[in-house]
């Protein structure tokens, strides 16, 4: 099989990784900048221009795009689609997930539990929006905000109102999220391959933050969730049709609530924490699919 991993860095984790488990499983495999590809569209079929060549016979690739370039990633993805390439994450399931507001929507038409979510257009009645969050302590989240930033703590109502008029003011679209008390500042990233749940751990944010991004300081462990968690997990996988997925959890008192999916996890935090081979699973999910 041949297969092409999207990636603008070859020495990052998640991309090396990658590599090793599709050679190790056998495959002629190429990482590729999704960023130098040209996309050609013309009556004949489309194809992909990169490197003084065309890229031709692959039978997968792999997305690791970065939230900055959203836009030309996927359509990169997308044009491999239209060339009858298998992709681990489809494009129409990236744009989803790279949007916070879409994301949500889309998780609420399945009834998936979510944190009280609001967004307004600059709305001037920033009471009424906090309270419809469930009234302070609230979070802030800029909707293109990544690994924590962009979020804010907002534990009064005058921290409120000043942080949402910064917002407003500086035009950034953002949302508004109940504050859930009893997480303490720790969340679960769950790991989706194919409609499984191949590992999970329980993130933790250092003293006095309320993030729990590892990027952020936070510390990580492996973690046996129950069946109403893993079922929450592959149920937001699949409404936003994700074969491989990385979807954040935090535990409430009226369940697990999704916070977002990712669809270019990390495999570092969650290989060290978990010890299991999970850049392997996501080749031999690709394997099943290329083969059927």
């Amino acid at each position: 099989m041949k297969i092409a991993i999207l990636s603008r860095n070859s020495n990052l984790y998640s991309t090396r990784r990658l590599l090793e488990a599709a050679i190790e499983h056998g495959h002629e495999t190429a990482i590729i900048d999704h960023l130098a590809c040209n996309i050609e569209i013309e009556q004949k079929g489309p194809s992909i221009y990169y490197k003084d060549q065309y890229l031709e016979g692959y039978n997968a690739v792999i997305p690791r795009i970065g939230a900055s370039v959203t836009f030309y990633g996927t359509a990169v993805v997308r044009q491999f689609e239209m060339m009858n390439v298998f992709t681990a994450a489809n494009s129409r399931g990236i744009v989803h997930s790279r949007d916070k507001l879409r994301c949500l929507q889309v998780l609420s038409k399945e009834g998936i539990g979510l944190p009280k979510t609001v967004f307004t257009n600059y709305s001037r009645n920033v009471e009424h929006v906090v309270q419809s969050a469930g009234g302070v302590p609230v979070i802030l989240k800029l909707l293109e905000g990544t690994q924590g930033l962009g979020v804010v703590l907002a534990e009064n109502k005058n921290a409120a109102q000043s942080v949402l008029e910064a917002f407003n003011g500086l035009k950034a679209r953002v949302i508004v999220q109940e504050f859930i008390k009893e997480a303490k500042g720790a969340d679960i990233r769950a790991f989706v391959v194919d409609g499984e749940v191949v590992g999970a751990m329980k993130r933790q944010g250092k003293p006095g933050e309320f993030r729990s991004n590892l990027h952020r300081g936070g510390t990580s462990l492996n973690i046996e969730l129950s069946v109403e968690e893993k079922y929450t997990a592959i149920l937001a996988a699949k409404a936003l049709g994700l074969g491989v997925a990385g979807v954040d959890l935090l535990q409430s008192a009226r369940g697990p609530l999704v916070l977002e999916v990712n669809s270019s996890p990390g495999l570092q935090g969650i290989e060290k924490a978990t010890g299991v081979d999970i850049a392997g699973k996501i080749i031999t999910y690709i394997e099943k699919n290329v083969r059927h």
